[in-house]
């Protein structure tokens, strides 16, 4: 993306001093149009002075090619004009270098200074000729026209270039500020859109993390169960056909609840690409990936109700006992409804610690203790050493390692406090407390 002061800065093109070749030409051509005015001028000058025309015709070429240097030195141009009007010579360049030095970033103070020399310079001169005029009797006019002309030649000749010069300065250097607040706006954009883009690069990361998070909650629990379950019916297929069938059932029930929570799961990615897919082409793709994760998340969010909660806990003890794990749950405190995801989260929690204990200590007692308390929630997992040790689930789960970290994401999100690890007896202790605020 190429900017307006690049586009500025690309026009200079011109030799030495001139932005670009044209400002040369024009400045070569005024040069050249003064010279030749001097030139002519410096005939009855050199008359008058009683030197040769030829050295009066040096004088004023020599002079009036000093208006080629204005944009350089419009100063320097002022004075010689200044100092040849007595002359009368160079009045094409007093009033041109008079307008760029009103042009000019110069101060004030010295444009107004030299603005008033060229005025009383040309107010004497003029006066001066007209009154030799009048003398002579070239002129029968009364002796009013005397400063009347003066007055009038000199403010002609002096303010409608300054005047312009001011404006044409004004209107330069407001261009250039709006050229400069361009430039800025237009860098203040390219950060924000960068910024906008690292955004939604994090927000697509904790998106990632988010999904699989509840990938992993929703399936290493069924499946770990249905593993358990199946090792059992495989143990016990011909010596207790009864309960076969019926840890049979149980792993088809397990099964068919995982499969809906995946399509449950899997509807909502659905739905929020399908939000991604019908964004408008004019739209920016940092904006519209910020845009499908907050719709993502906003549908994640409303389903959030319809997902698990903390009456669901004593069903989910229910099933670690039947898969044969020895599971005391207790309860402290009045029972209450919280917001859909603090009751989610201690769900999750629960879950996945009974599901670690399937996968590292199969066989072990396990307690299950829900605190509620005045403003927050707690609730704490500890398992008993298994019955021999180091032993392993004789189901041969696999671990990814990521449970732990799952749950103390979860926990942290809402502001809680997770703390896991071994005790004193050689099981294993997750607890985790939950604000209700």
């Amino acid at each position: 993306m190429t900017t307006t002061g690049e586009e500025h800065e690309a026009a200079r093109g011109g030799p030495w001093w001139w932005a670009r070749w044209r400002s040369a030409v024009l400045d070569g051509a005024l040069a050249a149009a003064s010279a030749v005015e001097c030139a002519v001028e410096g005939v009855p000058f050199a008359r008058d002075a009683g030197i040769a025309p030829a050295v009066g015709v040096v004088f004023g070429l020599l002079a009036g090619s000093v208006l080629v240097v204005r944009r350089r030195w419009p100063i320097a141009v002022v004075l010689v004009a200044i100092a040849i009007t007595p002359a009368e010579m160079g009045f094409l360049m007093g009033v041109v270098g008079l307008y760029t030095l009103a042009a000019s970033e110069l101060p004030r103070r010295i444009i107004g200074s030299l603005a008033g020399m060229s005025l009383v310079g040309t107010l004497i001169v003029t006066f001066v000729r007209v009154r030799q005029d009048m003398a002579r009797g070239d002129l029968t006019l009364g002796d009013w026209f005397v400063p009347f002309a003066s007055i009038t030649t000199a403010i002609g000749m002096t303010a409608p270039p300054v005047l312009l010069g001011l404006y044409v300065g004004a209107r330069r250097r407001l261009m250039e500020s709006l050229r400069e607040r361009a430039d800025s706006l237009e860098r203040e954009l390219q950060l924000l859109a960068e910024r906008a883009e690292e955004r939604a690069e994090w927000a697509r990361g904790e998106e990632r993390t988010r999904i699989a998070r509840e990938m992993h909650d929703v399936v290493a629990h069924r499946v770990s169960l249905m593993v358990v379950h199946a090792a059992a019916l495989q143990a016990i297929a011909r010596k207790d056909p009864e309960k076969a069938v019926k840890n049979a059932a149980l792993v088809g029930d397990m099964g068919r609840q995982a499969l809906t929570e995946l399509r449950e799961m899997l509807g909502v990615l659905r739905s929020g690409d399908g939000v991604r897919g019908g964004s408008s082409s004019a739209v920016p793709a940092a904006v519209e990936v910020a845009a499908a994760v907050a719709v993502s998340r906003a549908v994640v969010d409303e389903g959030a109700v319809e997902g698990p909660c903390l009456s669901d806990v004593e069903e989910l003890v229910g099933q670690s006992a039947a898969a044969g794990m020895v599971v005391d749950l207790s309860v402290e405190g009045e029972a209450r409804s919280y917001a859909a995801e603090i009751e989610q989260t201690a769900f999750r929690v629960v879950q996945e610690a009974l599901t670690n204990v399937h996968k590292h200590a199969a066989g072990a007692k396990t307690y299950v203790r829900l605190a509620h308390r005045v403003s927050e929630i707690a609730m704490q997992v500890e398992n008993e050493p298994p019955p021999e040790a180091g032993s392993a689930s004789s189901a041969r789960l696999p671990s990814g390692g990521n449970g732990l970290v799952g749950m103390k994401e979860r926990v942290a999100a809402l502001g809680g406090v997770f703390v896991s690890g071994p005790t004193e007896a050689g099981g294993f202790r997750v607890s985790a407390v939950l604000p209700t605020a």
